[in-house]
């Protein structure tokens, strides 16, 4: 596994299942699956409409909310992730809402191409994602390989802008490419006096063209950028979303 990785699984395994519970207790996290599975999706929703019997991978679905919703909805769903707090927890989220959960634990980047090669209609990856390799060609060229002839990947992910902002860690250098010490999402939903504690994440902030040409590389055909605006302040961007389709089987 690589050193990224490594201290990666460390840092989302650290109190992860603990600290969900706290957030919000399962059942009535499932209760608001079953209740309106759609929500989960987002901006999404509009591409997952019809997938009852589609196989859909959801990488870096950690604790399964955003994965979940697609097998009510009738797909086969799967989550690839590092951290096996996350997967207890998906697992038993899973149960209580009443659907199978596949879940695969380990160092995406190593995902056993023979199992998984061609396999999944749709990959859906939100929320945070490609940071969190250090080698965004590895990283792509994985999704290629499990994304199905003709399947499709959908990318929300947060906007580079955000390397413009001074207080940022890049500290407004559009162009930084040095790995970064950061803490974990989940830590800010710990008491105060216990954040300090978290272990540190390891992260690599991307160019939107490292992230656009990675993919296209990768042999995906790129068919639409979308940029969606701040929820506080809508004249910036603070995610985007890439829909890319595999058109062949190499």
């Amino acid at each position: 596994m690589r050193k990224q990785a490594q201290q990666n699984k460390i840092a989302w395994e650290y109190k992860a299942y603990e600290t969900r519970i706290r957030q919000k207790p399962i059942l009535e996290t499932a209760k608001e699956i079953l209740d309106n599975p759609m929500r989960f999706l987002r901006y999404h929703q509009s591409y997952f409409e019809n997938i009852s019997g589609k196989r859909i991978a959801n990488v870096c679905g950690s604790d399964g909310r955003r994965t979940i919703p697609f097998a009510v909805l009738g797909a086969e769903a799967t989550i690839f992730d590092i951290s096996e707090s996350q997967k207890k927890y998906a697992l038993e989220l899973a149960k209580a809402v009443g659907v199978k959960l596949e879940y695969v634990l380990g160092d995406f980047c190593e995902t056993n191409v023979a199992k998984y090669g061609n396999k999944f209609d749709f990959l859906y990856l939100e929320g945070g994602i490609a940071h969190y390799f250090s080698e965004i060609d590895n990283f792509t060229k994985m999704l290629y390989a499990i994304t199905k002839p003709s399947g499709r990947l959908i990318l929300c992910d947060f906007h580079p802008y955000r390397k413009l902002d001074n207080s940022f860690a890049t500290k407004g250098d559009y162009f930084d490419s040095r790995l970064y010490e950061g803490s974990p999402p989940l830590s800010v939903f710990s008491p105060q006096e216990e954040q300090g504690a978290f272990p540190k994440v390891i992260v690599r902030y991307y160019t939107m063209s490292e992230i656009i040409n990675s993919i296209i590389s990768s042999g995906f055909t790129l068919k639409e950028l979308i940029e969606h605006p701040h929820w506080k302040d809508n004249k910036y961007p603070v995610e985007y979303t890439i829909i890319a389709d595999k058109t062949s089987a190499n």
